[in-house]
């Protein structure tokens, strides 16, 4: 796959369309690591010009900064900015509605100014603009419903641009009772994913997933790696994992365009 460096590109006295922040899950996490290497097969397809930072990228300071620790955040950002500047990177897109929301929200207030956007908005661009086409494939037909990223949309409002994709696709949507504006969080947000669940009768992401089921659709749609992370272990839970399946967006319109 052709994914070039910032450091590559300025090499060539060459600046991108657009900077794509990979993220700690789409850098690290297998089941995210998919995602990342679905939308990179999309931009080359679109022949979009991107660049990552690679190695020079750093976490966003998002679960520092959920968790309360904000020293670390400013830390973690200010070290970002200083290289996200140094390149003048005017725009970014991102898998990750936490690193969407932390970068559109919160850097500019340190210094870093820029329009960030989520991969599905840039998605939905591509193919207003003409420069990409899908179809539906093997999911055209399909029954599925999709999950609003807390940080995507009660967050920043966007909640139409992965609709419009899936519908591009062709498939059933079907929304749960509790969607958009008024949808619930999977239970990883806020850091909640990375300690242990407090006292209460029913864990976050089993009460979402359950509602996800009821809908009775094939597949739960997402456009963010930590609501896959814990739909797919609702599912699990759930025992469906051979008839539900969790797919990013991304995943989706790779597999049913064959990219």
């Amino acid at each position: 796959m052709n994914v070039p460096t910032m450091a590559e590109m300025m090499a060539q006295g060459k600046q991108p369309e657009v900077l794509f922040w990979v993220g700690c899950a789409g850098s690290y996490d297998d089941r995210a690591k998919k995602i990342t290497k679905a939308f990179v097969k999309i931009l080359n397809n679109a022949k979009v010009e991107f660049a990552v930072l690679g190695t020079e990228e750093s976490c966003s300071g998002d679960p520092a900064k959920r968790s309360g620790n904000e020293f670390l955040f400013q830390m973690q950002a200010m070290t970002n900015i200083e290289i996200l500047n140094a390149y003048e990177i005017k725009k970014i897109v991102t898998a990750c509605p936490h690193c969407y929301n932390t970068l559109k929200n919160e850097y500019p207030e340190l210094g870093g100014k820029y329009e960030v956007i989520h991969h599905t908005e840039l998605l939905q661009s591509l193919i207003n603009d003409g420069r990409l086409k899908i179809e539906g494939g093997s999911f055209k037909g399909q029954r599925i419903t999709f999950h609003d990223p807390c940080y995507l949309g009660r967050a920043n409002d966007v909640y139409e641009a992965p609709r419009e994709l899936l519908e591009k696709m062709e498939v059933e949507l079907v929304e749960m009772n509790r969607c958009k504006s008024n949808g619930l969080c999977c239970g990883a947000g806020g850091a909640q994913m990375f300690k242990e669940a407090e006292k209460g009768t029913n864990e976050i992401f089993i009460e979402r997933t359950d509602e996800a089921l009821s809908t009775k659709s094939s597949i739960i749609a997402t456009g963010c790696p930590f609501c896959n992370t814990m739909i797919t272990d609702g599912v699990k839970n759930a025992n469906k994992e051979n008839e539900v399946q969790v797919l990013d967006i991304a995943e989706m319109i790779v597999s049913a365009n064959k990219l």
